[in-house]
């Protein structure tokens, strides 16, 4: 059975429909342990528009991951509101939660996005299925050879480059036509060549699939990559 899809397509003949891929309001995030606390985010409003490349630039400790936990709604704000496509994620069960996970939403991690033992196009494959896809094997081969993995899909993740690892979790996000790509320091562990092929596959993703692209980043070149580029400091944007 297919997972329905969080996203609405807009009714164009309704005139200022328009829904951000990502909103927070005043979001706080404040993690205890016994008597101690730790606030992670403090207040943060961010707009982040459909079909946009976001850098999330900023030390570690700042806050980047935390958000895009959040905005994954794998943890929940301690005050405030995440908004994706004009719902709220606080208001949605865990049925709908799931759903959003397996039907709109990817995540790029630096490494071991991959099955080890599992080829690239079962990998993708296997994304697929969990979305409810029809024909993931025939829509495996074609995403992996749209991002130029096409001689490469029958070989175990653990065999392929950290590059190519990448590049495997980007056409599975593609072959899901995922809304929202959260890369959490995507290029991490890659030299520059690798990882200006993993940017040039990010681009390629939202540019072909109008998906919402949002990096965390250390690293100044990569965020420069971005169409906007954020700065969180100490829980806050910086001005």
């Amino acid at each position: 059975m297919a997972v329905k899809s969080l996203y609405v397509e807009p009714d164009e003949s309704v005139q200022e429909v328009h829904w951000s891929a990502l909103e927070c309001h005043d979001v706080f995030k404040i993690y205890r342990s016994g008597p101690v606390e730790t606030v992670a985010l403090r207040g943060l409003d961010l707009r982040i528009e459909r079909g946009e490349s976001i850098a999330i630039l900023g030390p570690s400790g700042c806050g980047k991951s935390t958000l895009l936990a959040l905005a994954a709604g794998l943890d929940e704000p301690s005050a405030g509101e995440l908004r994706v496509w004009g719902r709220s994620l606080g208001r949605l069960d865990e049925a709908e939660l799931a759903a959003y996970r397996a039907r709109d939403l990817a995540i790029v991690f630096q490494s071991e996005n991959l099955w080890a033992n599992l080829s690239a196009q079962e990998n993708v494959a296997v994304s697929l299925r969990f979305a409810g896809h029809t024909d993931a094997e025939a829509a495996a081969r074609e995403s992996l050879s749209a991002f130029g993995l096409r001689e490469r899909r029958s070989h175990r993740a653990a065999a392929l480059s950290g590059g190519e690892q990448q590049r495997v979790a980007i056409a599975a996000a593609a072959a899901r036509r995922a809304r929202l790509v959260l890369a959490d320091e995507p290029t991490g562990e890659l030299d520059r060549r690798n990882e200006e092929i993993v940017l040039d596959a990010l681009e390629q993703l939202r540019a072909d699939y109008d998906s919402t692209v949002v990096i965390v980043t250390h690293s100044e070149p990569v965020a420069a990559r971005a169409q906007r580029v954020i700065e969180l400091h100490d829980g806050r944007l910086a001005a």
